[in-house]
């Protein structure tokens, strides 16, 4: 891994030695900070743990993580300012530019930027999605006759369907959004997609179970909606043959989850290697071993790690976030409408 990253510094230093004085600065004041402190990032999302392990052992950075949710993330920066307890947050693409209007981030571009798509940052440098996730369905084969393959198709299933805690995680929204894209609506209109969660309401199938691991194995959900890097983690861990793993085919939603460096970090330094390694080829590598597909589209995945992905035809469908702004507002309101539209047809 290590070889990676200090290659694609290397082939940078050749086009711009400007370039790669400023990165052996970095990693000197990184190495001299020696911690980075995260939040939302932990071991068992993406794959997390070899990137903390890798910026341990390459750069002598100490690593610990608190998980919360992107709200929480930001939330927490804008609360602590200068008593700053974390450096850098991994949070949904909807909350980056949130994080960016309460004043709590600094921008920082990895040598790797023009290498970003422009939908996937800001363009001053204050986040970027590292890696992209797919709204899917995990479907347990034990528990359910006829997996269901497109949204349309759960509403005449006989299974509990699980979409987690929505108005409050970026994952249960962006299941919200992607149901929305598939059946008429956008970033504006939630509608079609809640009249289809408030129908399984009214027909007892919503489930409250948490869309987690051990719910999973234990057999309390039956079908989940969740991030494909997820539902295939999860997959793997569980049993490859118990679950089936798919994208809606008619529609979803490709978005991801950005990174954000605190503006009052205490370790800025580490926070900003911690960037650089992440979009570098062997970060981005870490996250695929994670079953997140890397934002930067030209590395080479080596042939193991491109089998734990799903085929890319299951993708066609899926579309990015067109209106970051509109989907804000949206998310504000959307705590209210799942109460008021949806939860309140739930059996008690």
């Amino acid at each position: 891994m290590k070889q990676l990253f200090t290659a694609s510094l290397l082939t940078l230093a050749l086009g711009t030695t400007s370039q790669a004085a400023d990165l052996s600065e970095l990693e000197a004041r990184a190495r001299a900070e020696g911690q980075v402190n995260s939040v939302g990032m932990p071991d068992s999302w993406a794959n997390w743990k070899d990137t903390w392990r890798d910026l341990g052992s390459q750069y002598g950075l100490k690593h610990q993580d608190t998980d919360m949710s992107s709200a929480q993330e930001i939330a927490k920066f804008a609360a602590e300012k200068e008593d700053a307890t974390a450096d850098i947050g991994d949070v949904g693409a909807a909350f980056a530019p949130i994080a960016v209007q309460q004043g709590v981030t600094q921008p920082y571009k990895p040598s790797t930027w023009s290498e970003i798509p422009d939908w996937a940052k800001d363009a001053d440098g204050h986040w970027m999605l590292g890696y992209t996730g797919t709204i899917a369905f995990i479907v347990n084969n034990e528990l359910v006759k006829k997996v269901p393959t497109s949204w349309a198709d759960l509403r005449d299933g006989d299974y509990q369907v699980t979409v987690g805690d929505v108005g409050v995680a970026a994952q249960a929204n962006s299941a919200i959004l992607a149901a929305a894209f598939a059946l008429g609506g956008d970033e504006s209109n939630l509608s079609p997609a809640l009249d289809l969660f408030a129908d399984l309401a009214r027909q007892g199938r919503l489930s409250p179970v948490d869309t987690n691991i051990a719910n999973l194995e234990k057999g309390e959900i039956e079908m989940a909606v969740l991030w494909d890097f997820n539902a295939l983690n999860y997959r793997d861990q569980i049993d490859r043959e118990r679950f089936t793993v798919v994208i809606p085919s008619d529609g979803s939603l490709i978005s991801g989850y950005a990174t954000i460096i605190n503006k009052y970090a205490k370790h800025p330094n580490a926070a900003k290697l911690a960037r650089e390694y992440i979009l570098s080829d062997a970060g981005q590598i870490n996250l695929a071993r994670g079953y997140a597909r890397p934002i930067r589209s030209n590395v080479t995945l080596p042939d193991d790690v491109q089998a734990r992905l799903l085929p890319n035809e299951m993708y066609a469908n899926a579309r990015p976030i067109a209106d970051f702004g509109t989907w804000e507002q949206s998310t504000k309101r959307l705590p209210r409408q799942w109460q008021t539209e949806v939860l309140v047809h739930q059996q008690r």
